[in-house]
């Protein structure tokens, strides 16, 4: 995947706006911190705090007190417990979760199955349902799905299991016929972080469990776990799903992160970290959701995520080793055959907004399903409007072949109540859909692909009422020589986890181009001038020509080579000064 040209276009730069309290100011005794804190919503020093002791209590959660009691139920009568995961980061992070965490609780009898994308595509199907009845599962926990799978769920009821949902994904107009569902994203759910990925949701009903366990004796005769201890599976998830990180999604990546830090991640993350060859002592944010995640993600995309899932619940570390190798040959695989679709659709993407600039919509026989959402994440980058790209599914509804289709969206558009707006106004056009505001999917017959764009160019066009999307850069302001600085890099660094919805601090200059160098044929060092003052930067954008004056959206970060520490500028998007 060559490196793009975004935009040579001027943006509109917005800053974010926040006004810091005076308490704020004093206590962390910078004008840049303090805005760039307000800016995210930062009242007052206590919510700095990212202690286990501020999380919302489980049992505020709604569902968490039936599906605690259904699990008691089971692990007292030495139930069969079957986990149905998903085939993405955060559903493998939930199944391993759910497994170690209902053994170490005392379950003698756990499994768990993976969807295949292909052939079941998402969530639990009537043949998933069957395969776990055929374990002889008396259990069926769904971890981060379930909410969506009507038949498959009255089907799981119908062969005699017990049916737990634990899920964070939107509902649709009905719920299916679970014994009790876990999801903070109901009709009348109080609980008040509705942002919880799915391996948070599973975190709430096993702390859930182990509160309902000790009030009943059960830890008389074994020892109680340290459920803290999974966090690191927590951070994982969370970062993956880029769910927005509100203060308690906070508290549980940094929590989730110290511990990886501090040596103690279990050894399926361990050697994910060797392999991505990150150094897990200083691993961030930015780590997992690029380096890490994705290892993880491709035996999804383009395998099967039960080695992603082996890989988490390995408990040698030889065994850990052998599978993140694997992981890792697939995530090679995965990469080529990104950049190959990824080209190809930004070939397409000219004519695409020609038709419409408002949403995009691509599809191409050769392309593989598990890779669509890569490409439509980079098509929303460089044509900043929702896009769509569509596959060839493995599965076909009778004879008749299918189309799915991932959809990345952009501030402003919820991505889910759009289809299900087109889904209302245009009945039987969408077979399958789902997702959240800025991620979705949706499965069609390929009769329906063009009538479908036009629903969806319409419905994108109506949410930005005729206006066709503006090119916005939001940035934290300005820094002065002396705020351009490793310090203030790793005073950044310390307020983290930073990610959705508390987004890593952008700023925004005008730089002279004094040097250009490529590093490969995706990233290029620069070196940048601001007056008096010169600036490593790097980027995987195209860079700008030496001699060129530019005005530049960057991060800070710290290069470090042989225990030396220089500033440097992550540059996100460039436009002419």
């Amino acid at each position: 995947m060559k490196s793009v040209r975004l935009s040579a276009v001027v943006p509109e730069v917005r800053l974010r706006p926040g006004a810091p309290t005076a308490e704020l100011r004093r206590a962390v005794q910078s004008d840049v911190v303090a805005h760039v804190l307000a800016a995210r919503g930062i009242t007052d020093s206590a919510q700095l705090r990212l202690d286990l002791d501020r999380l919302i209590p489980p049992d505020q959660l709604d569902g968490v007190g039936e599906a605690a009691a259904l699990l008691e139920a089971a692990l007292r009568a030495g139930a069969n417990i079957c986990v149905v995961g998903d085939y993405d980061a955060d559903g493998a992070t939930s199944a391993t979760l759910a497994v170690h965490g209902l053994r170490a609780l005392g379950a003698t009898q756990v499994d768990f199955l993976i969807p295949d994308r292909a052939l079941d595509g998402y969530g639990l199907s009537v043949a998933l349902a069957e395969r776990a009845a055929a374990t002889g599962a008396g259990v069926l926990v769904t971890v981060d799905n379930g909410t969506s799978s009507i038949d498959g769920i009255a089907r799981a009821r119908d062969l005699g299991m017990t049916v737990i949902v634990t899920d964070h994904h939107l509902p649709g107009e009905q719920l299916p016929d679970a014994h009790a569902i876990v999801n903070p994203n109901l009709p009348g759910a109080q609980f008040s972080s509705r942002t919880l990925a799915g391996v948070g949701v599973v975190f709430y009903l096993l702390t859930a469990l182990r509160a309902r366990l000790r009030a009943t004796n059960w830890f008389a005769t074994r020892a109680a776990p340290n459920l803290a201890d999974y966090l690191d599976l927590v951070a994982l998830g969370t970062i993956a799903d880029v769910v927005p990180l509100d203060g308690n999604n906070r508290i549980l990546v940094h929590q989730g992160l110290q511990r990886i830090r501090a040596g103690r991640a279990r050894p399926g993350i361990a050697a994910l970290i060797d392999i991505a060859k990150r150094k897990a002592a200083s691993l961030t944010e930015i780590d997992i959701g690029f380096a890490i995640a994705p290892r993880l993600n491709a035996a999804g995309r383009l395998s099967d995520m039960t080695i992603g899932v082996r890989c988490l619940l390995s408990d040698t570390e030889a065994e850990a080793a052998s599978l993140s190798a694997t992981l890792n040959t697939i995530n090679a695989d995965r990469k080529t055959l990104s950049r190959d679709m990824v080209d190809d659709a930004l070939a397409l993407l000219d004519d695409a907004l020609a038709e419409s600039p408002f949403g995009v919509c691509l599809f191409d026989a050769a392309w593989h399903e598990g890779i669509v959402g890569i490409v439509a994440g980079r098509v929303r980058e460089v044509a900043r409007t929702p896009a769509f790209a569509f596959a060839l599914a493995g599965s076909v509804a009778g004879d008749q072949q299918l189309l799915r289709g991932s959809g990345r969206s952009i501030p402003g558009i919820n991505l889910r109540d759009l289809l299900y707006a087109i889904d209302r106004q245009h009945p039987g056009l969408l077979l399958r859909f789902g997702g959240h505001a800025m991620a979705a999917g949706v499965t069609l017959t390929p009769a329906r692909l063009a009538p479908f764009r036009h629903a969806f160019c319409s419905a994108v066009r109506e949410a930005l009422a005729g206006t066709e999307p503006v090119h916005v850069v939001e940035s934290d302001g300005r820094l002065n020589d002396s705020e351009l600085s490793v310090a203030m890099a790793q005073r950044i660094a310390s307020l983290g986890p930073w990610g959705s919805g508390f987004p890593e601090p952008r700023f925004h200059d005008e730089f002279d181009v004094v040097h250009v160098r490529a590093l490969t044929d995706r990233f290029f060092r620069l070196t940048l001038r601001r007056g008096e003052r010169f600036v490593e930067a790097v980027t995987n954008i195209l860079p700008p020509a030496r001699g060129a004056r530019v005005g530049v959206l960057y991060r800070l970060a710290i290069n470090r080579y042989r225990g030396d520490e220089q500033l440097q500028l992550d540059i996100e998007q460039h436009w002419p000064a």
